[in-house]
Parts: structure tokens; sequence; C-alpha cells
């Protein structure tokens, strides 16, 4: 068998934990250690504002790392200001939190992540990542030794594209080539499942229960069985 499978990244093959609103509340830590803010305090401020809360709207003006992170860098710094601190220190704070984010000693690589990959890549599936994430990730992921396994990392920062936009999956279409069957592989059902499932890719929805899906695994181990 030839195929491809389209992997999802953060919670599918690695996670951050505490996401964002960890990062900006260790960026504190360090700034002022017993500050009081919790992560509890600062999780709302960061529930709009990302270009993934926004799918349907390309930002292609954005694909470029700096433009990016001046995007993102600014709602960081608005949840500082949401919190009590001024617009200077704010501003300073979001930089240390994006420094936080990708940072590879932050990341945790899911345990059955590596066998997975190299158990379908042994039976002759072909890997590509298709995320919504930071302009950093082709790096990230190759610092926490997952390159070797992907034929491409698609970073939607780069591409312009957020999933479940069709032109997000149409670049991991255009990675995969010729080689069919492509199936999708992620943990969030909108983006991932639901918006492959639209374009004709279908989809498998990991680590997570949603009586939507079709098909949902627990771990990647199971995967093998539904991509018989």
């Amino acid at each position: 068998m030839t195929g491809v499978i389209l992997w999802d990244f953060d919670g599918t093959l690695a996670h951050r934990p505490g996401m964002w609103g960890a990062c900006v509340v260790e960026a504190l830590d360090e700034h002022e250690p017993g500050h009081g803010i919790a992560l509890d305090d600062v999780r709302p401020l960061l529930r709009d504002g990302f270009p993934w809360h926004a799918p349907n709207e390309p930002h292609p003006h954005l694909c470029d790392a700096d433009r990016w992170w001046k995007h993102v860098g600014a709602l960081l710094a608005h949840a500082y200001e949401g919190v009590g601190l001024t617009p200077a220190l704010a501003a300073e704070l979001a930089d240390r939190a994006r420094a936080r984010y990708v940072d590879v000693d932050t990341w945790r690589v899911f345990e059955d992540t590596r066998p997975a990959l190299e158990r379908l890549r042994a039976r002759g599936w072909h890997h590509v990542v298709l995320s919504n994430h930071v302009p950093e990730l082709p790096a990230l992921a190759g610092a926490l030794g997952l390159a070797e396994y992907f034929d491409a990392v698609l970073t939607s920062a780069a591409t312009g594209y957020e999933k479940p936009h069709p032109e997000a999956f149409a670049h991991g279409l255009r990675a995969a080539g010729a080689a069919r069957p492509v199936w999708m592989v992620g943990d969030n059902y909108e983006a991932d499942v639901a918006g492959a499932e639209e374009v004709g890719i279908p989809a498998v929805l990991a680590r997570r229960a949603d009586a939507r899906a079709m098909r949902t695994v627990e771990t990647l181990d199971e995967l093998d069985a539904i991509l018989d």
C-alpha cells in the first residue's frame, strides 16, 4: 500500500502542557514570582483573536513569521493588560511568552506517537503534518525528533489557511501528491474530522470521544485496524 496520512500536530502527536495560557503565566512567573495571577484568570482572555479562531477567513497577509507573531503578540499583550499589567510590560512579556511556546523543552511527544509512525511507515504509509500552528512548527518537529517521519510539515502560519478551511486540506493533498488513499488524523472534530470529510478525505478522531465522529481511537495504536 502507498497512501498518505495527514496528521494534526498539537494534541495528536505532541502537546505543550497548559498551552498558550500556561506560556503567559510562566513568563509572568519569571518576571514577578508570587504575582497571584492564575491560569484561570488568563484563559478567558485568549479565547478569541488567534488566526484559528476565524478559520473561514484566509490570512495570507500573515504568511511571514514576523507578521504572524506581531498579530499574535498583540493578543498576548492584550491578555497581560487584561490582568492589570502596563502596556510596556505587557509587550515585553508577550515576547517572553512566545519564546516559551517555541521552546522544545516545554513540549512532550505522546508515548504512542513514534511507534505508530514507524509501524504505519513500515506498512507503506507516508506522513504529512497538517496543523493549525506557529511558523516554527517545522523546526519544532525537527527538534522533537519527529521530522524524519514526515514528507512535509505544513503549518497554517505559513499557508495562510486554518483547518477546517477547504484550502488548508488542498495544501495537504498537494503535499500528498499522487499517492492514494489519503486520510486525516487529529484530535479536533470540527477542524480535523468534519473539515476533512467535507472535502472527501476520510478522517479519524484521535484521543477524544465525540458521538459525531464515525471513527475514533483512544490511542494511535488503534489506527492500524482502521487503516487496513
